[in-house]
């Protein structure tokens, strides 16, 4: 038999696996962020107010209806290529003047004929656009 003493063994606890995944979870976070992303089209939104307010005598409305063609000023356009918008955006714009373009688009129009026709107009050098809108019924 022993019977000599035991000695007891000291505690230690090791920090290395605790740092490990503290290390990991701030690289995770760090990774997943999100950043800032900034719009490159700059737009004059509409408000949808009862105000009145004073339309701006330098204006070229462009129409777009459901089947995705384009009117400029009431005019047909005879194709949707992004040179005959162009061309149709200039021969519309008044002399000394930066006119608002105003864009029309229906419900069903696609997302990618408004943008045609926003691209055309930058291309064009027409910065003030604009989307027409209904005033609500306060009821």
């Amino acid at each position: 038999m022993n019977f000599r003493p035991h000695r007891e063994e000291e505690v230690d606890v090791n920090l290395t696996p605790l740092i490990d995944v503290v290390f990991l979870l701030l690289i995770f976070f760090m990774v997943s962020t999100t950043f800032i992303r900034e719009s490159e089209i700059e737009l004059t939104l509409p408000e949808a107010s009862a105000e009145v307010r004073e339309d701006p005598l330098d204006i070229i409305e462009i129409a777009i209806d459901a089947k995705g063609q384009f009117f400029v000023n009431g005019n047909a356009l005879i194709n949707t290529q992004l040179v005959t918008i162009r061309q149709a955006l200039n021969d519309a714009r008044p002399a000394d003047a930066e006119p608002v373009v105003i864009i029309s688009a229906d419900a069903n129009a696609t997302h990618q004929a408004v943008v045609t026709v926003m691209d055309a107009a930058r291309q064009v050098g027409m910065t003030r656009i604009t989307f027409p809108t209904k005033i609500r019924d306060e009821q």
